[in-house]
């Protein structure tokens, strides 16, 4: 699964990444991908990372594009975006149906990604726009 176009980089004082993914469930190891590439141009800017960032970052935006695959039919768009202290991992689907935070259950078994994410970014907001939602979050960089 390759993106319909690969990392942008939205200025020089602001750092970012968008790829607009096709479809398809190889989008999850993709999106993964792209943050890795993503956290590797924070370190060529010296931005200070907790040894735990990268792999909270790919875990949310994994998540979050599961999500988009298991709930919304069609492409869906990754953005990353450093903001101050903090990336903003941003998922934007056709689906307009908001994700659904169900009570805690650890017996549950899956379905526990909003939890995950809500736990490592504090909160999850949802926006709807023109073709769908956006499903954002900002994760701490130490």
């Amino acid at each position: 699964m390759t993106p319909a176009h690969g990392p942008d980089t939205a200025g020089s004082s602001l750092l970012s990444s968008v790829v607009e993914f096709r479809g398809g469930s190889a989008m999850i190891p993709a999106s993964r991908d792209v943050v890795h590439g993503f956290v590797a141009r924070l370190a060529e800017r010296d931005v200070d990372l907790a040894d735990t960032f990268p792999d909270a970052a790919r875990l949310v935006a994994s998540e979050l594009v599961t999500n988009a695959v298991r709930h919304a039919p069609g492409p869906c768009r990754l953005e990353l975006t450093l903001v101050g202290d903090a990336v903003e991992i941003a998922v934007s689907d056709t689906g307009d149906a908001f994700p659904t935070f169900l009570p805690r259950d650890p017996l549950r078994i899956g379905r526990h990604g909003l939890e995950i994410v809500t736990r490592l970014c504090g909160e999850v907001i949802t926006k709807p726009n023109a073709t769908g939602k956006t499903v954002s979050a900002r994760l701490p960089l130490t």
